[in-house]
C-alpha cells in the first residue's frame, strides 16, 4: 500500500489524514508541512488514521510536535479510527493524555 498523508485546515481545525505507514521515510515531510501551522490559531487537531497500518517512532514524534507546538494550550487533539496496535503504542508513550481516541469523528 502506498503511504501518504493529507493536511488540511478548516478554520481553526487542523486535519491530518494518514494512509499506509508513517515512518522515517515520510514523517520528515509531514513534519516540514506542519511547521507552517506553528504559531497559528489552531484550536483543534483531528488525525484521521483509519487507513494507517504502521507508525514508527518518527511518526510518533510528528504527532507529539503537532500537539505540543501547533495546538493552542487547553484545546483538544483527536485520533480517529486508529488500529488497536497503533493506539496501544500511543498509550504506552503517554499520548493518551494528549489525544482523544474515537472510532468516528464527532466534531
Amino acid at each position: 500500500m502506498e503511504s501518504k498523508f493529507i493536511v488540511n485546515v478548516n478554520g481553526e481545525v487542523l486535519e491530518i489524514t494518514l494512509d499506509g505507514r508513517l515512518d522515517a521515510g515520510n514523517a520528515p515531510s509531514l513534519s516540514d508541512q506542519l511547521q507552517e501551522y506553528k504559531g497559528k490559531d489552531i484550536t483543534r487537531i483531528v488525525i484521521f488514521a483509519k487507513d494507517l497500518e504502521y507508525m514508527a517512532s518518527a511518526g510518533i514524534r510528528v504527532i507529539v510536535f503537532a500537539v505540543q507546538k501547533i495546538l493552542k494550550p487547553g484545546c483538544d487533539a483527536y485520533f480517529i479510527g486508529g488500529q488497536p496496535d497503533i493506539i496501544s503504542v500511543l498509550e504506552m508513550t503517554g499520548l493518551d493524555d494528549a489525544l482523544v481516541f474515537q472510532d468516528h469523528y464527532q466534531g
